[in-house]
């Protein structure tokens, strides 16, 4: 491992954890009512290009990341219906 590459793990990782409060307060709330539904469709249309290309260009600490964040977004989405009032 080169030791760019380990940047991209910190950053891959960082990006990842940054949705995470967000769920955790989505959950425990049960209210997903701040949460914009476009944003977060725009967020995991994002999310799967960068995936597809760091798994195109082998790069991966961002497939990884992405495919982690993607997840976290996607719990976001669905909380967004699971909750809706």
């Amino acid at each position: 491992m080169h030791k760019i590459e380990i940047v991209g793990y910190i950053a891959g990782f960082l990006v990842s954890v940054s949705l995470t409060p967000q769920v955790i307060k989505t959950w425990k709330t049960k209210s997903a009512r701040d949460i914009s539904l476009i944003w977060t469709l725009i967020l995991m249309s994002g999310l799967i290009l960068w995936v597809i290309y760091a798994i195109v260009n082998r790069i991966v600490p961002l497939a990884l990341f992405g495919i982690i964040e993607f997840t976290l977004a996607l719990t976001l989405f669905v909380f967004k219906f699971v909750y809706k009032k």
